[in-house]
């Protein structure tokens, strides 16, 4: 559930291509992610409930990667009793995993306590958060003075609906701010948000990875949610406000707020969440040390390489097997 999962697989699946393999997706999803995965081979069912067919695609795999806050224990079970590798891709410790390898690419999973478990491996922390190819490689970012721009992104469907609010308190408060807006497919208001548009701000519709990489790179600061996007935001080294949409995303914040990166806003239910907002963007106005700062923590905790090295070790270990 969520645009992340598709981003961070991607990631993996472009590494693989580096090396000459020929990956595959498996998708329980719908028409919103299409443009998404245009340029990648995916199959889409509801692998969950049609279970005779996911097991008729993977019987010659050598290696599978499942993520899925959906799937129970049973369905992994099964998958890992019919491959030679199984990999699971954890942010909770959602399950007791079977025989395989967790990746938990999370800011601190190592701390995390996971339970040693024989025929269970474990890799951990930011070393292998997978961030998309465009991602791997970044350019510097020009700091400025003060604040100019800011980028609004709540993924592919922004499904708190906080994309709207957000932009009407910046055209209030902040007039002569430039506004970065994402709008993704599953958007269900894209019409309202058109209609408050004022001459500083540009809208970018379902943008693709390397968009997305210039958006950050050219804005001063983000308002997001506490998912995937936050390691490509501290990659480009983006100053971010981040706003908990769901539990799942305690793991990111937490890590990030202790790292000293974000400046955490609240949950997305927060009766003081746009009062918050002003705040933090208060402190960003002519504060060109803060946006350093900022920009530092990021770049230096996390450098794009996290998919590479999740797929050296799968085919090391692989090939030892």
């Amino acid at each position: 559930v969520g645009f992340g999962h598709i981003a961070r697989c991607t990631s993996i699946y472009q590494a693989f291509e580096e090396k000459g393999f020929l990956p595959k997706f498996i998708i329980n999803g719908d028409e919103t992610i299409d443009d998404l995965l245009k340029n990648n081979n995916y199959i889409k069912f509801n692998w969950l409930n049609e279970q005779e067919e996911l097991f008729d695609l993977i019987k010659n795999a050598d290696i599978i990667i499942i993520d899925s806050y959906l799937a129970d224990l049973s369905v992994l079970k099964k998958i890992s009793d019919q491959v030679k590798i199984a990999v699971y891709i954890d942010d909770t410790k959602r399950l007791d995993y079977p025989k395989g390898i967790i990746i938990n690419g999370c800011i601190f999973a190592e701390n995390l306590n996971y339970p040693e478990k024989e025929g269970v491996t474990y890799l951990l922390g930011i070393q292998y958060q997978p961030l998309r190819k465009v991602f791997w490689d970044v350019a510097d970012k020009e700091i400025h003075k003060s604040i100019q721009s800011a980028m609004i992104t709540f993924g592919g469907n922004d499904i708190r609906n906080l994309t709207l609010a957000i932009q009407k308190i910046l055209n209030k408060k902040y007039p002569e701010l430039k506004k970065n807006i994402v709008i993704g497919n599953g958007f269900n208001n894209t019409v309202e948000i058109e209609k408050v548009k004022d001459a500083k701000t540009k809208l970018y519709y379902n943008p693709d990875a390397e968009v997305m990489k210039e958006i950050m790179l050219s804005s001063d600061i983000a308002i997001s949610s506490g998912g995937q996007t936050l390691y490509e935001l501290a990659r480009i080294g983006t100053a971010t406000l981040p706003i908990k949409i769901i539990e799942n995303q305690n793991t990111n914040i937490t890590g990030w707020k202790k790292a000293g990166f974000i400046d955490y806003i609240g949950q997305w239910n927060d009766k003081n969440l746009l009062d918050n907002i002003q705040k933090s963007i208060n402190n960003y106005i002519n504060n060109s040390e803060l946006l350093t700062k900022k920009y530092r923590i990021g770049r230096n905790i996390i450098d794009g390489k996290g998919s590479i090295n999740i797929v050296n070790y799968l085919t090391n270990y692989f090939y030892s097997f």
